[in-house]
């Protein structure tokens, strides 16, 4: 089948790759210009040009879709479809209906459930049980097109985005295969089941110790690896990269309990956490053992003040 691909981060590059190794003929492959990067800033590539130029597929990094020269473009491949993975730019109604079949969405969730930009964050963090890809065939409106196909995971008690994110990522490259592949027919959503996942904002990632320890440690979970859920030790900026939530008697929210190498006992507004890696800003993520032994942590410090 000939294909426009439009993709960008490694989400996207896995469902291409599979694409290719299918048979399918990829076209022409949309991702989004080179962004600054690093320490030094530099424009990097992301990981479907990566894959592009290394498998020499055709390759456009347009800012938009909406200028009429790029919609002549696409136009003139005469495509059977497009198939778009985490593009990150929106789709005008005249690119939708260029391909004879559309374009088909590799959405990261059981939609209607999460629709928008940050769904595997957000499965994790409302302590989801399963979760899961859904093809979806693109309207105009947020995910909100006809459902192809789905399929669901479990989402485990030790998922953090990234892992949750990889397995997605794999499902996710299968389903659209096998979408090409049977031609589902399409079947609505229930707009009245329908949920949002916002972007992440800077305010969610702060640790607020007076809530349970079970929701602060989903709050680690999805925001691993980026961008990080903090808190406060003597003022300067700490992460919280890995915990386990524990059964406790009240104690001031925040205050560390205990402090050893299997992890430091924080105080929750319901239980504990032990905290087992974490991250001082400027420095790398370190086990506690690692982390204390490099800095002082006693109990009855606080966290977050």
């Amino acid at each position: 089948m000939k294909l426009i691909f439009a993709g960008t981060p490694e989400f996207a590059a896995v469902a291409l790759d599979a694409l290719l190794a299918a048979g399918h003929a990829v076209a022409l492959t949309l991702t989004q210009p080179d962004r600054p990067a690093g320490r030094g800033l530099k424009p990097r590539p992301s990981a479907v040009k990566a894959l592009a130029l290394a498998r020499k597929l055709p390759l456009a990094q347009p800012a938009s879709l909406k200028e009429p020269v790029i919609q002549e473009q696409l136009r003139a491949i005469g495509a059977d479809a497009m198939v778009v993975a985490a593009y990150g730019l929106i789709l005008p109604d005249a690119v939708i209906a260029i391909p004879a079949r559309g374009c088909i969405n590799i959405h990261a969730s059981l939609l209607p459930r999460w629709r928008g930009a940050a769904p595997i964050q957000r499965a994790v963090l409302a302590g989801d049980r399963e979760t899961g890809i859904t093809i979806m065939q693109m309207d105009a409106g947020l995910d909100t097109g006809a459902i192809l196909l789905q399929e669901k995971i479990a989402l485990n008690d030790d998922d953090t985005a990234q892992t949750l994110h990889d397995k997605l990522a794999q499902l996710g490259a299968r389903c659209v295969v096998r979408a090409l592949k049977e031609n589902p027919a399409p079947r609505a959503q229930d707009d009245t089941a329908a949920t949002y996942a916002d972007k992440i904002t800077k305010a969610e990632t702060v640790i607020d110790w007076a809530r349970s320890a079970g929701d602060i440690c989903r709050q680690i979970r999805a925001f691993d690896p980026v961008p990080g859920a903090v808190t406060t030790l003597d003022g300067a900026t700490l992460k919280i990269w890995r915990a386990q939530p524990l059964a406790h008697e009240a104690v001031t929210p925040g205050t560390v309990m205990s402090a050893r190498g299997s992890g430091i006992v924080v105080a929750a507004g319901g239980g504990a956490v032990n905290v087992m890696e974490l991250q001082k800003a400027g420095s790398k993520r370190l086990a506690a053992a690692a982390f204390l032994a490099g800095a002082k942590l006693a109990p009855g410090a606080r966290l977050g003040t």
